[in-house]
C-alpha cells in the first residue's frame, strides 16, 4: 500500500560494507523508528498517522526488499541483526528515537533496547514475539506453515470483517498476484531465520536491561503469540504498561486502528 504522506527511500550501509538497508522514511518531527513484522514491509494507514506527528524510520528487514533477497544471508544471527540495527540507527542519526515493533518486529527492537540501553528514548511494543511459556506456546509456526486461506483465522480475530478483508485483497490484474504471493513467502522466510523453530533467542534474560518508558499492547483474542505474553513482558521491563484490546487478533494496528490510535497517541504525549 502507497503511503498518503510523502514517502521516500534511503539506502544505507552497515555491518562492516556487507548490508545495504533500504529505510522508508515519511513525516516531519522527532524521529521514530519502526521495525515490521515477519510479513514484510507494508506501509499502512497506521504508519501515515505516525507520519502526522514525527519522522517514521522503516526499514527493510535484509532480504524483503524487492531484487534483493539474498541480502538476508549476510546476517547470520539474531545477534547480529540487533547489532546490525544499532548501527543503523547511528548511521541515520536517529539515537534517542522512539522505537516501535509490530510481532517480530516487536521483538528487536526491545533487544536493541536491553543491549544498547540509550539508543532509544521510549519504546511501543505491538504483540512483540520473543519469549516462550511453556503453558502459552506461540503459533507462528502453525501460521507459516498452514495454507494460505488460513491465515485471515489466525491473524484475525474476526476473519471476514473488512479490515481482514482489506489487509488481504490481491490487485484486479492477475499477473501481479504471483509475485506479491512470493514475496510474502519469501519476507516470511526471512524472519523465520531468527524465529523457527522456536521465537526465543533470550530475550528474556535481558529485559530486566530496558529502563525508557515502555508500551506493550496486545489483542485479546490473539492466536499467533497469545495475549498472557503481554504481561509476561511488563513483568520483566520495569515500570512498563500493558494494554489489552478486546476483540482483536494479532494485528491491533489494522484491526483495532482506532483504539491502537488512541493508546499509542496518548504514550506519544506523555
Amino acid at each position: 500500500m502507497e503511503a498518503a504522506a510523502s514517502l521516500r527511500e534511503e539506502v544505507v550501509t552497515v555491518w562492516g560494507g556487507r548490508l545495504d538497508v533500504h529505510v522508508k522514511i515519511a513525516g516531519s518531527g522527532p524521529p521514530l523508528f519502526y521495525a515490521h513484522s515477519a510479513g514484510g514491509p507494508h506501509w499502512v494507514p497506521f504508519l501515515d498517522w505516525l507520519a502526522e506527528s514525527h519522522t517514521v524510520y522503516a526499514p527493510d528487514l535484509p532480504g524483503t526488499t524487492p531484487g534483493k533477497p539474498r541480502m538476508i544471508d549476510n546476517v547470520e544471527t539474531f545477534a547480529d541483526l540487533v547489532l546490525a540495527y544499532e548501527e543503523l540507527v547511528r548511521a541515520l542519526g536517529i539515537e534517542g528515537a522512539v522505537a516501535m515493533g509490530e510481532s517480530f518486529g516487536g521483538m528487536l527492537v526491545s533487544d536493541m533496547a536491553a543491549t544498547f540501553t540509550s539508543v532509544f528514548s521510549r519504546l511501543v511494543l505491538i504483540a512483540p514475539a520473543g519469549l516462550w511459556l511453556d503453558e502459552h506456546p506461540p503459533r507462528a509456526v502453525e501460521l507459516t506453515a498452514a495454507p494460505p486461506d488460513r491465515a485471515p483465522g489466525y491473524l484475525f480475530h474476526d476473519p471476514e470483517s473488512e479490515a481482514a478483508r482489506n489487509f488481504f485483497r490481491l490487485p484486479d490484474d492477475p499477473d501481479l498476484i504471483p509475485a506479491i504471493i512470493a514475496s510474502l513467502v519469501w519476507a516470511q522466510g526471512c524472519a523465520s531465520k531468527f524465529l523457527w523453530p522456536i521465537p526465543d533467542q533470550g530475550l528474556a534474560k535481558r529485559l530486566h536491561r530496558v529502563t525508557v518508558p515502555t508500551l506493550i499492547v496486545f489483542g485479546r483474542q490473539d492466536r499467533v503469540i497469545p495475549s498472557e505474553y503481554g504481561a509476561e513482558f511488563e513483568r520483566l521491563i520495569a515500570g512498563s504498561r500493558l494494554e489489552v484490546i478486546e476483540e482483536c487478533g494479532h494485528i491491533p494496528s489494522v484491526e483495532r486502528l482506532d483504539a491502537t490510535k488512541e493508546l499509542v497517541g496518548e504514550f506519544l504525549r506523555t
